[in-house]
């Protein structure tokens, strides 16, 4: 995913509920970082500026919704809260903000495994420190306790299923932090080993998330509640939350939320003085990050014209605004990993019979759906589920319900809907009584599509009921497993990592079905029979419900190109024996600027504008 797909996670996977909400960088995702992209340049061509090191970056958007905790553990929007993560914390191995090549940040080397691929031993540098108010060297002690948080299923981790099971011991049901995870071992201050399972050819990028950063025990032990430790966050990277200097972290009870991040008023970022640059390390430009809440759209781009702030960062510009800027040097667009689809539950008449699901999918008029979002300068028409260009997708290519110019196909589409039981006069139409009123949640970004929808699946007796929810709203209804949505346009969202399973398992897999509140699989996709009676989905299908976990589990311990073909049979699979997720956009990363920009990056890994690569005049 998660929004965020993943993705607004308040359980579960978030990568949505952070990636779809709020500041969701709607239609956002992840690029190669360039120098100064304009309109009209190819991915990665550049125009390189003279940057200079200091100055205070500008910026301003309608909601802080998404990036409100910042808690690593359950934080999950791909976007705009990485990136500001990215900017406080150094992870075992990470990304530089400019390319998708690895290295080492925390540790000094990145190590080959041994033990047929289940052991990774890290050795930490010894002059990496925590900012204020701490003031001390980083320890393979602090990497272990930010696995215990992720442990710990009374914080509601995140993404916490992309390492239970994976690393020995965890399964995100311990009752605290305290307890130590047995595949996790520190023999001393600079050495951390951990013990896989199985063989995890993603392990690494694993590492690079977030969460996996390390938390001080003795500050985080004070933030037992979810979504609380964001605020007093002590960072190990160039940058920190303005005010960090004046914590007193004494005790618990002393701690005080840092003034810099205000969830109804913004964030501002300002230099670590303990940072240490260590090699691989980027610019760091700027002295100062800052971003305000200004609720009213058109008066961000109202002031990036005026020079008032730098630059948009997460809201795409209204149409107006980018017909103003689409040829001039303050436009920037570049395609992302961002893929959205229409979701069908499984588990609920008429979606359990995958005639009516593939009539779904031919019936849609995609070309006008790209339209009422804006065009192709905004969006592109998906032609399956995985986002474009990502690991493990098929060619942009490839459409298993190619139609004329993108428009559906009726007849095709009511072809399948005979070959259902649930046409039964053998019309094309379906007339069972479960095809009416069936409820359609979207989002307001989203919503010019709903008229669309509505009477494209009219064409083959399918009668949905649009209903329209604020961010947060949309995606805990899309969460309960129990309220079973029949229908919704959310499906998809960003990628946590460039990995090919940060999109396939959250959304795709049963193990990422954690509880009642779960992200991201909205069309319980595998749902077993033991689930269902767990999470009181009953009753359960007779057909059965298809999976794709053999599937997912052969891909995830492969590693390179092996493992991106298996997951584009997954994709295909996807498309053609599960059907569904009907696709229909692929998004695009939009920035416009101001003159006292002069050098623009975009974080190929967080899909936003890269705070460790910008400048200001």
């Amino acid at each position: 995913m998660r929004e965020i797909r993943g993705r607004m996670r308040e359980k579960g996977r978030a990568r949505s509920w952070a990636l779809l909400v709020g500041l969701l960088i709607v239609l956002s995702g992840t690029v190669a970082s360039v120098g100064l992209q304009h309109a009209g340049t190819a991915r990665g061509e550049s125009l390189k500026l003279a940057a200079a090191r200091g100055g205070v970056f500008r910026t301003a958007a309608t909601t802080m919704s998404a990036i409100a905790n910042l808690d690593p553990v359950g934080e999950n929007n791909p976007y705009l809260s990485y990136e500001l993560l990215a900017a406080m914390q150094k992870t075992l191995v990470g990304f530089n903000g400019s390319s998708t090549k690895l290295y080492p940040q925390l540790a000094t080397s990145i190590p080959k495994p041994t033990n047929h691929g289940l052991t990774y031993t890290f050795h930490l540098r010894s002059n990496v420190m925590f900012g204020p108010p701490l003031h001390r060297a980083v320890t393979s002690r602090d990497v272990a306790y930010a696995f215990q948080r992720l442990n710990n299923g009374a914080l509601l981790p995140a993404y916490g299923y992309y390492y239970n099971g994976v690393i020995k011991g965890m399964t995100g049901t311990a009752k605290d932090s305290n307890k130590r995870v047995a595949g996790i071992s520190t023999p001393n201050a600079r050495t951390i080993v951990f013990h896989l399972t199985h063989r995890q050819g993603d392990f690494l990028l694993l590492l690079s998330l977030p969460a996996a950063a390390p938390v001080p025990p003795e500050v985080g032990k004070c933030f037992t509640k979810p979504a609380t430790y964001g605020r007093d966050l002590i960072s190990t990277g160039p940058y920190m939350i303005e005010g960090a200097q004046s914590i007193d972290v004494s005790s618990c009870s002393a701690i005080k939320p840092m003034s810099g991040f205000d969830s109804s008023r913004g964030i501002t970022l300002v230099r670590n003085p303990n940072y240490v640059r260590t090699p691989g390390d980027p610019p760091n430009y700027i002295d100062q990050f800052q971003l305000t809440v200004d609720p009213n759209i058109s008066d961000i781009f109202d002031k990036v014209q005026r020079g008032e702030i730098d630059a948009s960062i997460a809201d795409t510009p209204p149409p107006i605004v980018v017909r103003e800027h689409v040829h001039k040097p303050s436009f920037h667009s570049a395609p992302q990993y961002l893929s959205e689809s229409i979701t069908m539950n499984l588990a609920v008449d008429p979606f359990t019979d995958i005639h009516v699901r593939k009539a779904v999918q031919w019936v849609l008029d995609k070309t006008a759906m790209v339209t009422a979002l804006g065009g192709t300068e905004v969006v592109s028409r998906a032609g399956h589920v995985n986002p474009a260009g990502f690991p493990g997708s098929l060619p942009a290519s490839y459409n298993a319900y190619a139609t004329p110019g993108g428009h559906g196909n009726v007849a095709k589409a009511q072809a399948e809907m005979r070959k259902s039981a649930y046409d039964q006069n053998h019309d094309g139409k379906c007339d069972a009584s479960v095809c009416k009123n069936i409820v359609f949640i979207n989002k307001p970004s989203f919503a010019a599509i709903d008229p669309i929808v509505q009477t494209d699946l009219a064409k083959i007796g399918i009668q949905i009921q649009p209903r329209v929810l604020q961010d947060h709203a949309a995606f805990l209804a899309l969460f309960n497993v129990k309220g079973r949505v029949p229908m919704s346009a959310l499906g998809g969202g960003g990628t946590d990592y460039t990995g090919a399973n940060s999109f396939a398992g959250p959304n795709f897999g049963s193990s990422a079905i954690t509880g009642p509140s779960s992200c991201c699989n909205y069309s319980l996709v595998g749902l077993t029979k033991q689930q269902a009676k767990k999470f009181g989905v009953v009753p359960y299908p007779k057909r059965g419900i298809p999976s794709v976990d053999s599937l997912i589990n052969r891909c995830a311990v492969l590693s390179g190109n092996a493992q991106n073909k298996c997951y584009e049979q997954l994709d295909k699979a996807m498309m053609t024996k599960v059907a569904a997720w009907a696709p229909y956009i692929w998004g695009r990363y939009i920035v416009i600027s101001a003159p006292t920009l002069k050098r623009f990056a975009v974080n190929p890994e967080t899909a936003t504008l890269s705070i460790r690569q910008i400048a200001v005049k």
